[in-house]
């Protein structure tokens, strides 16, 4: 495969957009595309350290932890740490997130006791249509189609902090951006991730961007991360305000870098930029337990998705069961089942499609689901099921989506008790491996069905001008009893994000675990493709006792990203994955 790649990119008679697509073909062939490294040496952060008494950051990197807990001592809101933490995280994870995708951030107001989601999902041009990733009636590989302008939509980052600091920032908008504005410029030793990712992947070599500025750094001795460009670039949003990203040179630059050069259609213009608008949405919130939850509202399937796995578990006693009783996992796979096929029939852009979400979530509906779980053995391929309020579908399967990656989540609690979720992604890691004015361009458009209809009729995900993508990203606020705040959680890992934070909050409320121990649980997914557990975890030696009540397993390696907080007697305890370089810290 070495040797044909390189044959390929010496064929100077190719023109550029062909050359590109064979190098998306390759890559689908091999299967090296969206890969994301392993666990390594996993550690877990003391006790000691991941406690706080006033506020606390946790993220994917201590740099980015330290430029939340920044603005947080200067007195600023979460919201103000938040964007600090994010432009960090933008230059330190660049393959999993920054200004060139976007995210959701949910937040809880401590004064109004309301909890609130701005969605900065990325959309698609105007002139896209539904059968914008297909070429002879049959769908592309996504490899092929993630390195490729079709994947590329209008980036909502920029647009949706902008729009949370307007209500809630008590600092200037220019001051957040200091800390990675000054990394930027300096430079950073390569974090051992991020080398990791660009020695394991090596379609990079197959992009220019990609080879000049990411391989190009990991080759040098010692591996020295540093980006004048985008320092130069966050710079101007910083003096001109989050408008400058979407009208102006900025703008230009990136409508210019995503029609240039690569295969499929050019039809991201200014005006798909300039007319980008960051929502302001209802999280959708249900009860589990003595607990309330409030999740990311579509366009997100994650909290409509893991409340409603919840609301199907309920009736089985988990804070009996061990997590070393493979009943256990049987029932939260086959919950999940159940839940992932209403996820991939009902849910889409709600500007777009009508998503039930009530009914969804509906205790006698679920409770109905509920008892088609048999803790002896699983069930046939559940179909999704045909909640009241809401016309009856034809039962036909949608399969979940292609798995992406590149993502990365934190989470802040503030002085005053305000606590914050952010989920930002690029989709595949390294995005669609261009780069526009030092950050990479999304390919987020690929987390769209390739699909537009199944029996006749429309697929709720499926491509259209100006909708945002499904996504599955799973920001949590959690709520006991008395109606105080209890938890704020998230993660990275495209479509397994919701097994990952489902498996946190079962971890936390009905172990009883601490925050950490719940995130170091080993990682088990059902997303209706079979179980998978992650490799090199205790889970494996479950897998025989799985497979005999009827679960196809799979063993794989499973990169989560969940960094939360949740509130103690004493304050906030917070953690931190250790399969990443993250840590929680406070004051």
């Amino acid at each position: 495969m070495t040797r044909l790649h390189a044959t390929l990119m010496t064929l100077p008679a190719l023109p550029p957009h062909i050359r590109t697509w064979l190098a998306g073909l390759i890559l689908a062939l091999s299967g090296c595309s969206g890969t994301d490294p392993g666990t390594s040496n996993p550690t877990t952060q003391p006790v000691e350290e991941r406690q706080a008494q006033h506020f606390m950051v946790s993220a994917a990197h201590p740099a980015a932890v330290e430029a939340g807990l920044d603005m947080l001592r200067r007195g600023g809101h979460a919201v103000d740490a938040a964007i600090a933490t994010q432009m960090v995280l933008g230059f330190i994870e660049a393959p999993e997130t920054g200004i060139g995708g976007g995210g959701f951030l949910l937040l809880h107001d401590a004064a109004s006791g309301r909890s609130m989601m701005y969605d900065g999902r990325e959309t698609a041009p105007q002139a896209a249509t539904e059968d914008r990733f297909r070429r002879l009636g049959l769908p592309l590989p996504k490899a092929v189609a993630i390195p490729s302008s079709a994947s590329v939509g209008v980036p909502g980052l920029v647009a949706m902090l902008g729009a949370a600091h307007q209500e809630h920032g008590r600092l200037p908008w220019e001051t957040l951006f200091e800390p990675a504005i000054r990394l930027a410029e300096q430079g950073m030793d390569m974090p051992p991730r991020l080398q990791t990712q660009v020695r394991q992947d090596w379609s990079l070599r197959l992009f220019g961007d990609t080879r000049d500025y990411f391989r190009r750094q990991a080759r040098q001795d010692p591996p020295r991360l540093r980006n004048e460009e985008l320092a130069r670039t966050m710079q101007r949003i910083a003096d001109d305000g989050p408008q400058s990203f979407y009208q102006g040179d900025i703008a230009d630059q990136f409508v210019a870098r995503v029609r240039e050069g690569r295969w499929g259609p050019d039809d991201l213009t200014l005006e798909d930029m300039a007319g980008y608008r960051s929502v302001l949405r209802r999280p959708v919130c249900g009860s589990y337990r003595q607990w309330t939850l409030c999740g990311g509202a579509p366009p997100s399937s994650g909290g409509l998705t893991i409340l409603q796995a919840l609301g199907m578990l309920e009736r089985f006693p988990l804070g009996e069961m061990s997590p070393d009783d493979p009943t256990t996992w049987h029932l939260i796979a086959e919950a999940s089942r159940l839940a992932f096929a209403d996820r991939d029939y009902y849910i889409g852009d709600p500007d777009f499609v009508e998503v039930p979400v009530e009914a969804l979530l509906d205790r006698d509906y679920l409770a109905g689901r509920s008892e088609l779980i048999d803790p002896q053995q699983t069930m046939d391929d559940p179909s999704p099921g045909e909640p009241s309020r809401v016309p009856v579908l034809e039962q036909s399967r949608w399969g979940p989506d292609p798995d992406g990656t590149g993502t990365s989540h934190f989470s802040v609690v503030d002085a005053e008790g305000n606590m914050l979720a952010l989920t930002s992604s690029n989709e595949a890691p390294f995005g669609s491996r261009m780069l526009s004015q030092g950050f990479v361009v999304n390919s987020q458009l690929t987390d769209f069905s390739f699909a537009p209809t199944v029996d006749g009729r429309a697929h709720p995900n499926a491509v259209g001008p100006g909708k945002r993508p499904r996504s599955s990203m799973s920001p949590f606020v959690v709520f006991d009893a008395q109606g105080e705040p209890r938890l704020v959680i998230g993660s990275r890992g495209g479509s397994r994000i919701i097994g990952y934070v489902l498996k946190t909050l079962i971890g936390v409320l009905d172990w009883n675990l601490d925050v950490q121990d719940a995130i170091a649980l080993p990682n088990m997914v059902e997303r209706g493709q079979g179980i998978e557990i992650e490799a090199g975890t205790e889970l494996e030696a479950l897998a025989s006792q799985l497979e005999a009540l009827g679960h196809q397993i799979r063993i794989v390696p499973m990169t989560s990203g969940l960094h939360g907080i949740e509130r103690i007697e004493s304050g906030w305890r917070g953690g931190a994955d250790p399969r990443l370089d993250g840590v929680a810290l406070g004051d």
